[in-house]
């Protein structure tokens, strides 16, 4: 696999944004960057890039759906194994992806369901609560900008997946996402508070849709119920549950993924890329 490194540094919000540099990699003509842990074949990957941001390297791989170039961003991956959530350089990412001149981000998350949702189902994030904790959750330490989140996923690219899962009936649902710290499961206690406001529970979700807001992306996510939340099942918590509904629901994952990124319209007919209009003081 041929490794290109891409080193160039942006200032995001910038009134010029360095448009010389990204020109460059704009031609790269990557339509959309999916986020997650869902392995795709191997052999669809033909390129990786090592992009260079501000707040560390990213390895990014590129594949071809239908006709469209796709940037792959394995959140988890890190030089000395898997990541837990909480360590997760999601500032990186999703600099690196706008770097690379991608505005939809299409991203997969495991989630318990705190509603009874049926285990193996698919989520569709419409709104979130944001109870992370020590994560840097903004671009704009230095500038005080308000990105506007009244629609923090993207509507077309949700109404697309939400489109294909009724066409193909494949059971799914709608809600709120609430996204904690972890690295470790909810208590009885926090799943009993959390469950009057919100419907699943995750650990990847946030700031992540925050910064796609920041840099003006369209921004989606497909979570898969993998358990159910704390004191709402039957017995102790475990991973292996995770990893074996993962393992059963992977290649429809990916025929929905693929689905969705092939019927992307050219031009975005939402209004994400407005998100820091008229934003900084």
């Amino acid at each position: 696999m041929k490794e290109k490194v891409l080193n160039c540094i942006i200032s995001p919000g910038s009134s010029q944004d360095n448009k010389d540099d990204m020109q460059g990699y704009r031609n790269l003509n990557i339509q959309a960057a999916l986020i997650g842990g869902v392995a795709f074949p191997s052999e669809a990957m033909s390129e990786e890039l090592v992009v260079s941001t501000p707040y560390g390297d990213v390895t990014v791989y590129l594949c071809t759906i239908g006709e469209k170039k796709v940037a792959l961003l394995p959140r988890h991956v890190g030089n000395n194994g898997h990541l837990p959530p909480h360590m997760i350089n999601y500032r990186a990412n999703i600099y690196a992806i706008h770097k690379l001149g991608i505005s939809r981000v299409i991203s997969t998350n495991s989630v318990g369901t705190m509603k009874n949702h049926p285990v193996g189902s698919f989520f569709l994030p419409e709104d979130f609560v944001d109870m992370t904790r020590t994560r840097p959750s903004t671009f704009y330490n230095d500038r005080t900008v308000h990105a506007d989140v009244t629609e923090p996923y993207c509507p077309e690219i949700r109404k697309l997946m939400a489109d294909y899962l009724e066409r193909t009936n494949i059971g799914y649902s709608e809600g709120v996402y609430v996204c904690t710290e972890g690295p470790r499961f909810e208590t009885r206690a926090e799943i009993r508070m959390m469950r009057q406001f919100g419907d699943v529970v995750g650990m990847t979700g946030l700031p992540e849709a925050v910064l796609a807001k920041e840099m003006n992306m369209c921004y989606a996510s497909i979570c898969t119920i993998t358990n159910n939340a704390c004191g709402l099942g039957n017995g102790k918590m475990t991973v292996s549950d995770v990893l074996d509904t993962l393992d059963k629901i992977k290649e429809r994952l990916q025929d929905i993924l693929a689905s969705v990124i092939y019927a992307l319209p050219e031009t975005p007919s939402c209004n994400c890329r407005y998100a820091c209009s008229d934003s900084e003081l």
